[in-house]
């Protein structure tokens, strides 16, 4: 009877160990935010410089994937691996089935475009391999994705789709 237990527990800890194992891109969020794509290496030659840069050409897609639910965007926060952090402090509403890119650089936020900026001219986004994880006002978690350009961009174009 002991044998069969040590053995129980041996097989448990073993799954423990695997799910623990399990990379960031898995965690799955209840939540209808999504992060639908990310152009996480801005075409061209990276130049963070505020005035001929092309930091607004690095992005992040967020949709809106409820059937009937407007979200407003206003206190969500989306970060990467390194902790570099941008929290959207306005109204921005999402219909269901809309999006936002959220662009480097600066510019003029816009419901009708679609688009808001981080009024950061620095590139957030590693062109190597990053975690992007978009966080509710209440501090939960929204949805998250890890990449690596090797493994999640064959093409090489710079974007990834996450959900479609």
């Amino acid at each position: 009877m002991r044998i069969r237990s040590v053995a129980a527990i041996a097989t448990a800890a073993g799954t423990l160990a695997v799910l623990a194992a399990v990379p960031a891109h898995a965690t799955e969020y209840r939540s209808a935010l999504k992060i639908k794509g990310i152009q996480y290496d801005a075409p061209g030659r990276d130049s963070n410089n505020c005035t001929t840069g092309n930091t607004d050409e690095e992005y992040l897609t967020i949709k809106n994937y409820s059937s009937g639910t407007t979200v407003n965007l206003k206190g969500y926060v989306v970060k990467d691996k390194a902790g570099n952090k941008f929290t959207f402090s306005r109204n921005h509403y999402l219909e269901p089935g809309d999006y936002v890119k959220l662009r480097g650089g600066h510019g003029t936020d816009s419901d009708r475009n679609n688009v808001v900026y981080r009024n950061n001219c620095n590139f957030m986004w590693n062109n190597d391999k990053d975690t992007i994880y978009v966080y509710k006002p209440s501090g939960s978690g929204a949805d998250s994705h890890a990449y690596t350009k090797s493994g999640n961009d064959p093409d090489g174009n710079g974007y990834i789709t996450f959900h479609g």
